[in-house]
């Protein structure tokens, strides 16, 4: 059953001093909807990109934003900051309206959107309890039903009748999450927000939201930069890219789809007192024909070209990860020798056997003169790895997460 529906979503946003516009624009709109007519800044505006100068005073957070949620299901919204999560959070949870299209929902709505959102820092912590609860619909009886599991989970016992404005950071969310998931909404709304708690505090979080989802049936819409809490949590994801939907789908994909855009050489990182390092890098097959891809269990030939005019004595390494950010493993020239004696050149890294499974990593490069590094490109290119046969049985492994090795009992 559908729990959640957006239709069209829109949201625009004036920018400056004047976030509701000026008088003038208020007068334009109240012509044109005398006449009939369609609200003339409707049809301007720029994309929300925050890195850039726009020529437009106005600004589309979201477009067209159309999507369904199920009851029980865990929905998780993922995207670079700016893309809009937090602004589609808001209308999803009745905090502002959008500018154009509805949200149909059935039943309560509990939100977690900042930091001790809600919450009155003059009230205690038990007596925000009792006022969100309210707020919810719920009656005092059925608050007081729940008021010692609240307190339990958030671990604020000693604090809970202390003014909430003496709380840190994570204490309220800590408080905040327990009231939103205690007093059993039909939806939980999510922000970010659990960044700010502790590991422990976190992996108690995650684990409430699975029980609210998997078993109790409730529903949750998820939005973290933890892509480890989404892949652990989620069952359908969203990526957010300039106010549009950019992919919608199974999550390990729509990670695969957000960490591919970000990555990029951005935090590249040159010693400019001495132009020395690598030039270019580039991966070539079995039969010595560079590739973009690299099957799994074949021979791997990485060309690196270099200058290293001062003929200093250094050494190169070159470092593969996931798209989730976890370290796989690393090649160093200075374990066998070094490569960099000469001013200019190529160095050759041969791995007989490709042993990472199907899939995306990228790369960081590194050049060192013993201990100081001269030259650290981070994400310096994307490597895409297809399936093969690494154990000659005429089988393709299957499994995403593999790493495989050349072994043998005796």
């Amino acid at each position: 059953m559908v729990i959640l529906k957006a239709e069209h979503i829109s949201k625009q946003y004036r920018l400056g001093l004047i976030g509701t516009g000026t008088l003038g624009d208020d007068l334009k709109r109240f012509w044109y909807r005398m006449r009939g007519k369609e609200d003339p800044f409707l049809k301007i505006g720029e994309v929300n990109d925050r890195s850039t100068t726009g020529a437009s005073n106005y600004v589309w957070a979201l477009q067209d934003i159309n999507f369904e949620v199920a009851q029980g299901e865990v929905l998780g919204i993922i995207g670079k900051n700016g893309a809009g999560k937090s602004t589609l959070l808001k209308i999803l949870s009745r905090v502002t309206a959008p500018t154009t299209g509805e949200i149909k929902t059935r039943g309560r709505i509990a939100s977690l959107l900042e930091v001790g959102t809600g919450f009155h820092p003059e009230l205690t912590g038990r007596e925000n309890i009792y006022l969100n609860g309210a707020i919810l619909g719920m009656t005092k009886a059925e608050i007081r039903h729940k008021e010692d599991e609240i307190i339990a989970f958030s671990g604020c016992e000693r604090y809970v009748d202390t003014p909430v404005k003496r709380y840190s950071s994570g204490m309220r969310v800590r408080l905040a999450f327990a009231v939103a998931a205690f007093l059993e909404p039909d939806i939980l709304v999510i922000d970010e927000v659990l960044a700010v708690g502790d590991a422990e505090f976190q992996k108690k979080a995650i684990g409430k939201m699975q029980d609210i989802s998997k078993g109790e049936g409730r529903t949750v819409l998820f939005v973290s930069h933890d892509m480890g809490a989404i892949q652990s949590l989620c069952n359908r994801l969203i990526v957010l890219r300039e106010g549009k939907v950019a992919f919608t789908g199974n999550v390990e994909d729509g990670i695969n789809n957000y960490l591919n855009n970000i990555k990029s050489t951005e935090s590249n990182y040159l010693n400019e007192n001495c132009i020395v390092g690598i030039e270019s890098l580039e991966f070539y097959n079995s039969n010595d024909i560079e590739a973009k891809s690299i099957i799994v269990g074949s021979k791997v030939k990485i060309k690196i070209k270099y200058k290293n005019p001062d003929f200093r004595s250094l050494s190169i390494s070159i470092g593969f990860f996931d798209m989730f950010d976890n370290f796989k493993f690393s090649c160093r020239s200075d374990v066998v020798d070094k490569l960099f004696d000469s001013g200019f050149g190529e160095a050759t890294l041969i791995i007989e056997k490709w042993p990472l499974s199907a899939g995306s990593y990228y790369y960081n490069l590194a050049v060192h003169d013993k201990s100081v590094m001269i030259q650290n490109v981070k994400e310096a290119g994307v490597l895409t790895v297809e399936s093969g046969d690494f154990y000659g049985t005429g089988k393709l492994p299957g499994h995403k997460k593999a790493f495989y090795i050349d072994y043998k009992w005796i």
